[in-house]
């Protein structure tokens, strides 16, 4: 089987926008978020953390006893992973996290408070809250001979996580609402922190409602069921301008597995599947965020009617335990797979998300161990044959891909970008264009990516320590992470290539008599300090070297430029920024 660790980024369409200003400068600052409202704040977000390495307790008869040397993962709870993405929660300052199912690998009682007592330990300690949904992993104690657990752990989760309730939040959030509408062991919920709804959506088997569905799964309250309560929590217009998230454990469309969380296969239920995805679409619920898959996946999701289009994003695995997509045709996608645009995607790595919201705008950052490849590493847990050392590495986490979007209707839009052309960006002074290079990048099973983008503008003036001579242009996801396989050489340059060119003053001229005489104009971006600087200078490697003239797709990372005789700068990155156009030496 070939094994692709990091698939790069591609971009997919064409088009140009005049769209308006923000009233204060763009958000960036080394591609970290900073003031433009009064409030930024941070989330995290987990995948599944399961150990599958287990055996028989012969004092309980249960066979949840994890087997691990370390002994750092208890009752098939992966903690030795779990310890170390907590820990990068905490330094990263996160307001709370969130963990979308399969919590544990057994579900038994004693598994769920021992994911439990990590989440305090590790995140409630520090002040940071943890809200779980239950996978279908959870449903399986009697599967493992918890012969009292007849109600597929619904108690074992109201007792391990009574912050499902509001009960003991530390974090501020507010406004819990259990569905008990849908069903009184109904164990989906909502809450708001800040300007963002969060919907946390179980439809897994519960003590009153059981359907053994067809795809090897059991259901209880189904998306139907939800349906109602689902768009009262969705409503824009009750719940102001904000942002809303929906999370589940299976996806809308997974990678491996086919089953979803419509009660059946991608094909079933396609009246359900209308309404939930227009329930989002129409209500501006701009990510579906899943896990199931045990792979970092984005897509867009269209409706089986055509008239919804999600993003998803499918969680990377926090466990010992890893996917490989299967191939589009086959035939329990019952067709339905060409309605997923594939967007970004890196197997067989353990990895996390921060969701930072500043008012309209959202970023989010992917995290992930940078070596990879631990399913089929021989000192890896699972190992290439099974035989592993079942010691868990000590990961070095680095960020692998940053995208994001603006509820705001001016200032900003979102845009896609196709490899060897470019997009488009009119604001009252400049025309910007975002290049790509060519070439093409596809995913495991060969689909072309195809990558959203946003852009938004603030004017020149807003610029008051350099000379600007074009407006400021900020940049969010159209440089992406780009690990090639067996991490070679690109190790220390993630991120894909873009050339960024902007028009500026055309009452500017620059001569090569007055670069040798200290006078440039350049493309710069800002630093820590907030100060301008080259912005070749915070690319991820690449030599920095200047030119005389036009660009050219052939120049790589660190080139930048002046073509005079057109008043325009441009420079080869591989991040997303504010950049401007700044004079100097004059």
């Amino acid at each position: 089987m070939k094994r692709r660790d990091f698939l790069k980024f591609g971009l997919g369409g064409v088009a140009g926008i005049t769209f308006g200003g923000l009233t204060g400068l763009p958000v960036f600052r080394l591609g970290d978020v900073f003031a433009t409202s009064t409030n930024v704040w941070k989330f995290g977000v987990l995948g599944d953390t399961q150990w599958t390495r287990h055996q028989l307790d012969s004092s309980t008869g249960t066979s949840d006893l994890s087997i691990d040397p370390e002994g750092t993962n208890p009752y098939s709870v992966s903690g030795s992973m779990i310890s170390q993405i907590d820990a990068q929660f905490v330094n990263l300052g996160v307001k709370f996290v969130i963990q979308v199912g399969d919590l544990t690998d057994c579900g038994t009682t004693r598994a769920i408070q021992a994911r439990a007592l990590m989440a305090q330990t590790n995140l409630i300690a520090n002040g940071i809250d943890f809200f779980p949904i239950r996978g279908n992993h959870e449903t399986y104690a009697a599967s493992y001979g918890e012969s009292s657990n007849t109600d597929y752990s619904i108690t074992a989760m109201r007792n391990a996580f009574q912050q499902m309730n509001g009960a003991g939040v530390i974090s501020g959030a507010t406004n819990f609402s259990p569905a008990a509408s849908v069903g009184a062991d109904c164990l989906t919920y909502s809450f708001d922190y800040d300007n963002v709804r969060f919907i946390m959506l179980d439809t897994w088997a519960t003590g009153s409602k059981v359907d053994n569905n067809a795809d090897g799964y059991s259901y209880g309250y189904t998306v139907n069921d939800h349906q109602a309560w689902l768009d009262q929590q969705l409503d824009a217009a009750a719940r102001g301008t904000g942002h809303a998230f929906v999370f589940a454990h299976q996806p809308l469309i997974a990678e491996d597995h086919q089953d979803t969380m419509f009660s059946g296969y991608t094909n079933a239920n396609l009246d359900w599947q209308n309404a939930f995805y227009a329930s989002m679409a129409g209500n501006n619920a701009r990510y579906f965020i899943s896990g199931h898959d045990h792979i970092h996946q984005r897509s867009l999701v269209r409706s089986p009617d055509g008239n919804s289009v999600v993003e998803e994003l499918i969680c990377a695995s926090c466990s010992n335990k890893f996917y490989t997509p299967q191939s589009v045709t086959a035939e329990k996608w019952y067709g339905q797979k060409d309605r997923e645009t594939s967007i970004s995607q890196e197997m067989y790595t353990v990895g996390f998300y921060v969701f930072t919201v500043n008012g309209p705008i959202v970023m989010v950052d992917f995290y992930s161990d940078d070596r990879g490849q631990w399913w089929s590493d021989a000192h890896y847990p699972e190992g290439g044959s099974g035989n592993g050392t079942l010691i868990t590495p000590a990961f070095n986490f680095v960020k692998k891909e940053t995208w994001g979007y603006s509820l705001s209707e001016s200032g900003i839009t979102t845009f896609t970008v196709l490899e060897g052309e470019n997009y488009v960006i009119n604001t009252p002074n400049t025309v910007a264009k975002v290049l790509k290079a060519g070439g093409t990048a596809k995913d495991y099973t060969g689909r072309s990516f195809q990558k959203p983008a946003a852009a938004w503008w603030a004017d020149k003036s807003t610029v008051t320590n350099a000379d600007a001579i074009s407006d400021v242009v900020t940049v969010l996801g159209a440089a992406s992470a780009a690990i090639k396989e067996n991490h070679d050489s690109n190790t220390n340059n993630p991120n894909d290539p873009v050339g960024i060119q902007l028009s500026f003053d055309p009452s500017v001229s620059l001569s090569r008599s007055d670069i040798n005489q200290g006078r440039m104009v350049t493309i710069k971006t800002r630093d820590e300090n907030g100060d301008w600087v080259d912005a070749v200078d915070k690319n991820f490697g690449g030599a920095k070297r200047f030119v005389y003239g036009p660009w050219n797709k052939a120049y790589p990372v660190g080139t930048y430029g002046i073509d005079n005789s057109k008043h325009i700068a441009w420079a080869v990155v591989n991040h997303d920024s504010d950049f401007a156009v700044i004079r100097t030496g004059n």
